[in-house]
């Protein structure tokens, strides 16, 4: 385990940040990163190739709650970004960098899901329309097909709300976890329809944030519990707990080398090396 940063990982403290979380790295040398979200409401790109560590750009968010949000590449340095709206409810789709309003989603008239708590853009091979998996604070997931504006599926997954997510495209399969004491692992079929698939105990309740291996092999959780604790993918079985950090850990990354990096509210960054990818 070392301290610090490697291109692929973002270390980089923001003085404002009530509760750190990394979007990504455009590029594969870490160049133009993304980080969110701040106190001031703004989400701040930064150049960190070749060694340099400088804000290039700023996108001025309207909501300052825990929501964290997501990119996703759309070709040569264009990209979607989902951020949470200014209203309780919505969420925001921007086209980056040039800052233009793709949509504001808004929840069914008769759904009451209160404010989204974390984001994942995603589309398949397949199709070039994006994607998102939204968390809410009433626990529940949904899908959104964003070209449409429209959710297509929303499931119960939690009976606190949803504090992180990922999603494996390739296997149409995600979890969550949440203010309990669970993770939940649910599944999306050809019609487009969310199904819970199970419910995995956890030692301690509160998860802030959840993150699957590029290689689809091990998950990594974020915890309330000062440690990050690895599963197995496919089986869901624990692998390791790791012990470092002496405050909550707020969130969890992978780079595509298989490192693993974990923020905390103790101001320190962690990054791992575990199960090296064969």
């Amino acid at each position: 385990m070392e301290e610090g940063s490697r291109p692929g990982l973002l270390g980089i403290p923001h003085p404002q940040m009530e509760r750190s979380s990394t979007l990504g790295c455009l590029g594969a040398q870490a160049a133009l990163v993304p980080v969110h979200q701040g106190r001031d409401l703004k989400l701040c790109l930064w150049d960190l190739a070749e060694g340099r560590n400088a804000v290039v750009d700023s996108v001025g968010l309207e909501s300052v709650g825990f929501c964290r949000g997501s990119i996703l590449a759309r070709g040569q340095q264009r990209w979607m970004l989902a951020v949470p709206g200014g209203g309780s409810d919505e969420i925001q789709i921007l086209e980056m960098p040039s800052k233009t309003s793709v949509c504001t989603l808004k929840p069914e008239a008769d759904a009451k899901p209160g404010m989204p708590m974390c984001l994942e853009l995603w589309q398949t091979d397949s199709s070039p329309r994006p994607c998102l998996l939204a968390g809410y604070e009433d626990g529940s997931v949904a899908l959104w097909d964003v070209s449409e504006r429209k959710v297509c599926s929303r499931i119960a997954c939690h009976t606190e709300p949803v504090m992180g997510l990922d999603f494996d495209s390739q296997k149409a399969r995600g979890v969550s976890g949440s203010a309990e004491k669970a993770l939940a692992v649910w599944s999306l079929d050809e019609q487009q329809a969310l199904q819970v698939r199970g419910k995995h105990e956890l030692t301690n309740p509160g998860i802030s944030d959840v993150k699957i291996r590029p290689d689809r092999k091990i998950l990594a959780t974020a915890g309330w519990d000062h440690r990050v604790r690895v599963f197995h993918w496919r089986t869901m079985k624990p692998l390791a707990v790791l012990a470092f950090h002496s405050a909550v850990v707020h969130c969890v990354a992978f780079a595509a080398d298989g490192l693993l990096a974990a923020g905390s509210r103790d101001h320190r960054i962690s990054i791992w090396s575990l199960y090296p990818r064969s």
